[in-house]
């Protein structure tokens, strides 16, 4: 069956197989659905990325835990839909971090000869798929394997064949996701337990090896314990009770199980051994599997719910509440359960503390991909809903530059990875500090901004690049950055650095305006107009700058390949519309208002014949790409220029044609990035967006129009006053997408946008649909 045949083949079971699957679970079936009850993990899983699919964990879980279809490489592997021989279960899928790889067998052990040789078909016939539960039949072996986790601790519950000896392979020296094992270590501890550690080699983005420990327990009594370790070119099994080095792994045999399945928890920590134990004794002190599944399913439906939707079709809810359950598993825990993690930025590891109240530590440290584009997804959405989330995420950031001296960019084993370009902690930061979220130290965040802004800051970081450039010397002193410049990293595109810098400058400057600093927001607010110097009024796009302030020859908007010269994955005609900071004014260089709304309908209409996406590596050839983060704003921005009635009609037709799909084979079109897509997915399904990202000192919502019939926002009070704000929308349906009315808290709303402030006041936001515009409303 071809891929086309495949997705129509989804289209129309899609449906049957989710209600099928679902009620072998309990009868909660008959019973209302909760949010848990409409995610579908396995939306578009047919080319995942390696951290994209984590079935058995918690929200920002430290353990994410899941079948792996294929081992190597971080795209395209992981939990892929359309393989279905399972290799391991393993128990990290992170950005640049990968670990801990289980597999039960039975008969005589074979780890030795790799996960090709001990792999087992599966299929998704007998699968059941749930947030914090994963169950597939090994067909080969005939045992069951049921998957959960606490958030340090992952699960296995297995099922052998009756007589059967079984076997629990832990192959930790295997390579796996991202790259090989430096050296692996794991002992028998006791006739229960088995400990050890997986030293992850360098990456290209990952500069420094990094070292996840572990401690997995049994149910049951070992009948006996090996392992296998390189002897010359060949790995051996062998009956030693300890083995280190590269390529080791070990197994445990249990003979007698009887009826009784084989239960094994496997606690994580990257600290050491004995914080993994820590985690284990006080996350996880009983062996009830099913207690644990309920608990993982309460928790989900607690973090689900703080946005409850009514009305809508099944499939948006569907699509709603697992683009909500992305945005809450992208992104995962490093620090332990009493606050210590490990800090390599420096040339030793350390082992830092969180700070602690009454001996509970007061946030969590993560482990995260870059924020790249998050102004337009997570940033907004995180401050609507999960303001301690945010708050955390900042401290995250910001508590790398105390040792590190920088604030970090996409932070991977306790290191910089400098992925992508520019300073993406400062949107982020004056983001929460502009909204009221400034429980992080607020003296490093400014000061470590500051640094960042400046040459020799992250700024002169390029992709992955380790060693400082010079790409911020060229941006003070000609206010640009060209092209040209030599170095090792990827993304030198100065036309794109220069627009990114513009707007971290605007917003560092709005956070010193937040807290009382004239002088530097007034610096950093001049500085955010370098925009300016990329706009070629002939051109009518933004143009790259060669050293001398020539116009780079040979421009085109859009192009072939991975980008246009100047250009981070995409083009001028994307890139002209990177001035989030000062729409009026990019408004005013494009012609003035019907020629931005011209210019800019015209490049959606070009695009729509290839569904307003370009195929991930090529990027340069599309007027609009909603595949990647450079186009997430632009069908918003209709609103700025007097049209919401555009932004309202392209949004609804994004959201429906590219985002819409909740098979396996679409959704988020090969790259949903963290939770980023998942939430440009929520926001535009509940109307409410911010160009800026919310880092203005007056921040707002700007109103689309939502495809459900109420929205209720659960508001966190240790940061907001309110309860709930609600969005109750009249009129709602497939043909009615254009805004009539609008009313909060009664009274009449005829701009597009209401302040941030009366959002947490808690209140109601009535939004009244036709189906034709109405070009009196927000214009």
């Amino acid at each position: 069956m071809n891929y086309r045949s495949r997705k129509l083949f989804w289209s129309c079971a899609i449906s049957f197989l989710l209600i099928f699957s679902f009620g072998e679970l309990s009868a909660r079936d008959k019973q209302v659905k909760t949010p848990v009850d409409y995610v579908e993990p396995r939306i578009d899983s047919h080319k995942s990325r390696w951290f994209y699919f984590s079935s058995a964990s918690r929200p920002y879980g430290m353990v994410s835990l899941s079948p792996d279809t294929w081992v190597k490489g971080s795209w395209n592997s992981g939990y892929l839909y359309d393989s279905t021989e399972v290799r391991c279960f393993s128990h990290v899928h992170c950005w640049q971090i990968s670990g801990i790889p289980v597999m039960p067998t039975t008969g005589d052990v074979e780890g030795h000869k790799g996960m090709e040789a001990c792999k087992s078909r599966f299929s998704h016939d007998t699968e059941i798929v749930r947030p914090g539960y994963h169950k597939v039949i090994l067909d080969r072996y005939g045992i069951t394997a049921e998957l959960t986790s606490t958030s340090r601790v992952g699960m296995h519950r297995y099922t052998f064949p009756k007589g059967e000896t079984a076997n629990i392979l832990l192959d930790v020296g295997a390579f796996l996701g991202h790259g090989a094992m430096e050296k692996a270590a794991i002992r028998k501890v006791s006739d229960k337990e088995v400990a050890g550690y997986a030293v992850m080699a360098p990456t290209m983005r990952r500069k420094k090896n990094c070292t996840v420990y572990f401690v997995a327990r049994f149910n049951q009594r070992m009948d006996e314990f090996g392992g296998w370790e390189q002897k010359g070119k060949e790995k051996l099994l062998t009956g030693k009770q300890a083995l280190e080095g590269q390529h080791v792994g070990g197994y445990a045999r249990f003979k007698r199980l009887g009826k009784s399945p084989l239960l094994m928890k496997v606690a994580l920590s990257y600290v050491d051994e004995e914080q993994a134990r820590l985690n284990l004794d006080t996350e996880l002190d009983h062996w009830n599997f099913d207690r644990v599944v309920k608990e993982s399913y309460a928790e989900w439906n607690r973090e689900l719910g703080k946005i409850k939707v009514e009305g809508g079709t099944e499939q948006e809810r569907i699509k709603f509440y697992t683009d909500l359950w992305h945005v809450l598993l992208g992104r995962h825990t490093y620090s332990d359960v009493n606050g210590k993690y490990t800090d390599n930025t420096g040339d030793k590891s350390l082992v830092c503390q969180v700070p602690l109240e009454n001996g509970v530590p007061t946030r969590t440290v993560y482990n995260s991909d870059g924020l790249w584009g998050s102004e337009f997804n997570l940033n907004i959405l995180w401050s609507i809903a999960y303001p301690k989330v945010m708050s955390d995420f900042v401290s995250t950031l910001v508590g790398y530059y105390p040792t590190g001296g920088l604030i970090a960019r996409g932070p991977s084993g306790g290191n910089y990875t400098y992925v992508m370009v520019g300073d993406q902690a400062i949107p982020l930061i004056a983001a929460a500090y502009n909204k009221g979220i400034r429980d992080f130290d607020l003296d490093a965040a400014l000061e470590g901004s500051i640094k960042n802004a400046e040459p020799g800051g992250i700024r002169d970081h390029a992709g992955y690049e380790t060693e400082v450039n010079d790409y911020m010397t060229h941006y003070v002193e000609k206010g640009f950055v060209p092209e040209g410049i030599k170095g090792n990293g990827g993304h030198r595109e100065g036309c794109a650095m220069t627009l990114f810098f513009a707007y971290q400058d605007w917003c560092l400057s709005q956070l010193a305006k937040g807290m009382g600093n004239d002088s530097i927001y007034r610096k950093y607010y001049n500085r955010s107009f370098n925009y300016r110097y990329m706009f070629d009024p002939q051109a009518g796009w933004m143009r790259p700058r060669m050293k001398d302030g020539s116009w780079l020859k040979d421009f085109a908007p859009v192009g072939e390949g991975f980008n246009m010269p100047g250009f981070v994955e995409s083009n001028a005609a994307i890139f002209t519309y990177y001035v989030p900071q000062n729409m009026p004014d990019l408004i005013y260089l494009i012609g003035g208002k019907d020629s931005f709304v011209n210019k800019l309908n015209r490049q959606f209409e070009l695009a729509a014949p290839t569904n307003f996406i370009t195929p991930h590596g090529s990027h340069a050839r599309n007027w609009v790409d909603y595949e990647n983060q450079p186009s997430l704003h632009m069908a918003h921005l209709f609103s700025h220029a007097g049209a919401p009635w555009l932004t309202q009609y392209w949004v609804r037709r994004i959201k429906q044609d590219v985002f819409g799909d909740i098979t396996p084979y679409g959704g988020y079109n090969g790259d949903e990035d963290q939770g980023q897509m998942g939430a440009l997915g929520v926001l535009m399904a509940i109307g409410l967006f911010d160009v800026q990202g919310g880092a203005s000192v007056e921040p707002r919502y700007e109103i689309t129009s939502p495809v459900f019939d109420k929205i209720t926002i659960q508001l966190d009070n240790r940061y907001y006053p309110g309860k709930e704000f609600v969005i109750a929308v009249k009129n709602n349906s497939k043909e009615n997408v254009y805004i009539q009315s609008v009313c909060l808290n009664g009274q009449a709303l005829n701009s597009f946008h209401f302040p941030h402030s009366e959002l947490v006041k808690g209140g109601l936001l009535e939004i009244e649909l036709g189906p034709e515009p109405n070009k009196n409303w927000g214009n």
